[in-house]
C-alpha cells in the first residue's frame, strides 16, 4: 500500500478485474474486491434480503453501504478509500488472497493471525464441512 492508498492489483488478477472492479467491507475484518459483473449478482441477491429480519438489514449495510467502485489504472493499482482502510486495518502492508469469484485484501498481520489460527483447525473444519464435497 503507497501513502496515497494505492495498491497494486497482482498481474493474475488484472484479467478477472479487467471489466471493473467493487470494493467493499469483508465479513471478517478485511476487503472484497469483486469484479463488477459478480458485484452486480451479489448486490442484487443482498438487496432482496427481508428487510424485516435485523440480520439481514445489517449485512446489507455492511456490504452495500461501504461499497465503491475502483479503476485499475495503468500501473495496475487501485485506490483504497481511507474508511476502507481503517476497517480492514490496512497500513503499509497489504496480502491479497485470491478465490474462486473474488480477491480479499487483509493487513498482512491480520492475514497471519487468521492464518495460523484456521491452519491449526483445518482437520475439524474439513470434517465439519465433509458434507459438502
Amino acid at each position: 500500500m503507497d501513502e496515497k492508498g494505492r495498491v497494486a492489483i497482482p498481474a493474475k488478477f488484472r484479467k478477472l478485474l479487467q471489466q471493473g472492479v467493487v470494493v467493499t467491507r469483508g465479513i471478517e475484518h478485511h476487503l472484497y474486491l469483486y469484479p463488477s459483473e459478480v458485484w452486480s449478482h451479489l448486490a442484487e441477491k443482498l438487496s432482496r434480503l427481508p428487510i424485516n429480519q435485523s440480520n439481514s438489514r445489517a449485512l446489507s449495510r455492511h456490504m452495500l453501504g461501504g461499497a465503491i467502485e475502483a479503476e485499475i489504472d495503468s500501473q495496475g493499482r487501485i485506490l483504497i478509500p481511507e474508511y476502507l482502510r481503517q476497517h480492514a486495518g490496512i497500513g503499509n502492508q497489504a496480502v491479497m488472497v485470491g478465490l474462486y469469484d473474488r480477491v480479499e485484501i487483509w493487513a498482512y498481520e491480520r492475514w497471519q493471525e487468521y492464518r495460523s489460527r484456521t491452519e491449526a483447525n483445518t482437520e475439524s473444519i474439513a470434517e465439519e464441512l465433509s458434507g459438502l464435497a
